[in-house]
């Protein structure tokens, strides 16, 4: 199943890639703590990601069935974030697919680094990561927890 098609996301696209990101986060909910703000997307928000610096919408055939959303973070390398694949088009390599076009993107800007964020109660999803050759580099928590929630990561890209 390599079928899929990816597009830059336009800005009329936020309600579709919303509804991506709140339907592949969805085997979240109740899972981690603080719950994901994947659940708490609105195509306003994923508007103004889009406007910091994109997404990339995966379709195969004429059903979207998979994002990403991408934009410059605050150390000067490029952000990965809410990269989102339907439960039913998963283990079929989109995810990379979809990761690898972000690092195309960041190259082609002249960025050197991609980061992303990982949650420490999802060790799956870090270790996805690891494999694509992400690596640790700080840990962090949300206001009100004392312990580390998530993991940043990074991926030279020179």
């Amino acid at each position: 199943m390599s079928d899929f098609t990816l597009y830059d996301a336009a800005f009329e696209d936020a309600p579709v890639l919303t509804h991506l990101i709140v339907a592949a986060f969805e085997d979240q909910r109740g899972r981690i703590d603080p719950p994901s703000g994947a659940h708490n997307e609105t195509p306003e928000k994923v508007l103004a990601k889009l406007r910091q610096g994109g997404g990339i919408l995966a379709k195969r055939g004429d059903e979207a069935v998979g994002c990403v959303l991408y934009y410059p973070d605050d150390l000067g390398a490029m952000y990965l974030g809410r990269l989102a694949v339907l439960p039913a088009y998963r283990q079929h390599g989109l995810g990379q697919i979809l990761v690898e076009a972000v690092e195309t993107k960041a190259r082609a800007a002249g960025y050197d680094n991609v980061t992303l964020s990982v949650r420490v109660a999802l060790p799956k999803n870090r270790a996805y990561f690891e494999r694509m050759g992400y690596a640790f580099t700080s840990a962090d928590y949300h206001p009100g927890y004392t312990e580390p929630t998530f993991v940043h990561m990074a991926k030279p890209l020179r």
